[in-house]
């Protein structure tokens, strides 16, 4: 009998209790070991996650039931945990953002094209029925030549958000702020819809907590195919609202807000609002309000991807251009001008 693909993790913080949950849920995979940084944390880990536990990552590495390695480190911690799973063969699910910078980003890409083995990042609103529905009715034509798209997260954090973390919001471990971290979900959605970003006028200001990155930015995205797209992120926006994507083009219209659609408004045909059958969730004012059910539709992508042997839906590469904006962005705000997108 075929045994269960195995899943490692790699760093046991909140988003990791995500990845196990959606693990244990899959048919075809099993939780074989976790990786944390100390002994202590290792511990602790193995303990709530009822399996074995690592501080040593050579150690992890050589568990003999691993197959894929799940990094759910600091943002800027993905590259080396995920070289060397790439270097020990093992397939890679890395949570978002790949990287904090297209240079750690492409080392990342290169090592497991180098290594041969699979690498998947998790966006896991790419999976929503409706923003699916959204992508195919755009891709069909229904909205007609694409004109604007816009990406807004206006969130609001509490204080301890940042003052209980030695990571979030510091430029080594989150890579930024508002964008890279809360915003950067709605802007991969931004981008795998509209397509390629030519140039960006962008701005970023830290308002109102003590920290590295911003918690307020704002850009002006000027896309390949002549559209125009706004974006908007901040985590000191109280009370926080829920995210929104807006696509507009020359036949019509529509709104994704919170992952359903609330606005869907065509030319000719009698206009439809879509009224959601639940409650979405946002992660608005709470980051851990998400639940786990999309990285569960996004892990069993992976297995598939493994077992027939094709690329994951987001692949290092797709995954790297929400990242390219975010980083032009940046760069813009500092030199106070429009920019190219690389």
């Amino acid at each position: 009998m075929k045994r269960n693909l195995g899943f490692g993790i790699i760093g046991t913080g909140a988003i990791a209790s995500k990845h196990a949950a959606a693990i244990r849920e899959l048919a075809g995979a099993e939780l074989v070991a976790v990786c944390s940084s100390s002994e202590e944390r290792a511990a602790r880990a193995s303990e709530s996650f009822k399996v074995r536990a690592y501080s040593d990552i050579k150690a992890f590495l050589n568990h003999p039931e691993l197959d894929i390695v799940c990094i759910c480190t600091a943002s800027g911690a993905h590259l080396e945990p995920a070289l060397a799973a790439a270097k020990a063969g093992k397939h890679l699910l890395i949570e978002k953002p790949i990287e904090i910078n297209l240079e750690r980003t492409d080392e990342l890409i290169a090592a497991c094209h180098t290594a041969g083995v699979k690498l998947g990042v998790i966006f896991q609103n790419r999976f929503t029925e409706d923003y699916l529905k959204l992508k195919q009715a755009v891709s069909q034509g229904v909205f007609g030549k694409l004109l604007m798209g816009n990406a807004y997260v206006n969130w609001f954090r509490e204080a301890t958000y940042y003052s209980g973390s030695d990571w979030r919001g510091t430029l080594k471990g989150d890579g930024g702020g508002a964008l890279i971290n809360q915003g950067i979900h709605t802007i991969d959605l931004l981008v795998d819809i509209m397509g390629e970003v030519s140039s960006v006028f962008g701005q970023v200001k830290t308002v109102l907590y003590p920290i590295e990155g911003e918690d307020l930015g704002a850009a002006l995205v000027n896309f390949k195919n002549g559209a125009l797209g706004n974006i908007t992120a901040g985590t000191a926006l109280y009370p926080g609202y829920p995210e929104r994507l807006e696509i507009y083009g020359a036949l019509g219209s529509a709104v994704l807000e919170a992952g359903k659609i609330i606005q869907w408004n065509v030319k000719g045909e009698e206009s439809a609002i879509v009224e959601p059958l639940a409650q979405s969730k946002s992660g608005a004012s709470d980051p851990m309000a998400i639940g786990h059910a999309l990285h569960l539709v996004q892990f069993e992508d992976m297995i598939q991807a493994i077992q027939e042997e094709r690329a994951p839906i987001v692949t290092g590469e797709s995954a790297r251009k929400s990242l390219a904006l975010i980083q032009a962005i940046y760069d813009s705000s500092k030199v106070g001008k429009r920019i190219g997108v690389g």
